[in-house]
């Protein structure tokens, strides 16, 4: 696995207060990534051994905006047998961290600049945070309070997604199964579709429809792509009728 010697500082500068003794050891076997340049560029320096498995590396990317590096999750999510973590709380970092330390596999970690007020897990696995019945959306990283707060009076399922590769597609269908209504509102923080071919998997076999909001390739605020509270609550309410 690619190795640091040292934690690097910019992350703890900007993420790490409080965070424990096995957090920062974990941290120490990663490498760095500053988001605020052009993430291909980033992938072109490590080179090719990225796509090879045996090429164990864990990388936390850090920095990035609203313009720049939206797509570092969707670049990443392809590259064979990698596990992709979007954590939307720092408490669930270190979860995360110390688990891509201990596995065999090769991890893409992406800190968030803003977060939830609250943690929550960090399984792996879909958290169902609201049952309902009239569809589902599912809220990833740190888009969950704004979600939470867009579709409180209405009748729907939210989940809560830190971990979006390997995708939990149990979960989401068990969710969608359990609805009256197989609409699906994916509310991603980065690069918008870019686990849309993932629900559309998951329900092949399932007729439904699917809603996907997130970022494209540039620009600024995520208030200009319905990322607020208002744009979601007005997008997932046009979606529904």
């Amino acid at each position: 696995m690619t190795r640091l010697s040292d934690p690097p500082s910019p992350i703890l500068e900007r993420f790490g207060k409080g965070w424990d003794p096995d957090t920062l050891s974990a941290l120490a076997g990663s490498v760095p990534i500053d988001l605020g340049a052009p993430v291909e560029r980033v992938l072109e320096q490590l080179g090719p051994a990225l796509g090879r498995p045996e090429a164990r590396t864990v990388l936390v990317g850090y920095g990035a905006s609203y313009d720049t590096a939206p797509q570092d999750v969707a670049l990443f999510g392809a590259l064979p047998g990698w596990s992709v973590h979007v954590p939307g709380h720092p408490d669930e970092v270190g979860r995360l961290l110390r688990k891509a330390a201990a596995g065999d596999g090769s991890t893409y970690l992406r800190l968030p600049e803003q977060g939830n007020a609250e943690p929550h897990g960090a399984s792996g696995s879909f958290e169902v945070i609201r049952l309902g019945a009239g569809g589902v959306v599912l809220a990833v990283g740190p888009t969950l309070d704004t979600v939470v707060r867009a579709t409180a009076r209405l009748d729907l399922t939210v989940l809560y997604a830190s971990t979006i590769r390997p995708f939990d597609a149990v979960g989401l269908r068990t969710a969608v199964l359990a609805a009256d209504r197989a609409d699906v509102v994916l509310v991603e923080p980065h690069l918008a579709g870019t686990s849309a071919h993932c629900v559309a998997e998951t329900l092949v076999n399932v007729p439904h429809r699917l809603r996907a909001l997130g970022l494209p390739w540039d620009d600024s605020e995520p208030c200009a792509h319905g990322l607020d509270e208002a744009g979601i609550a007005a997008t997932v309410r046009a979606f529904l009728r």
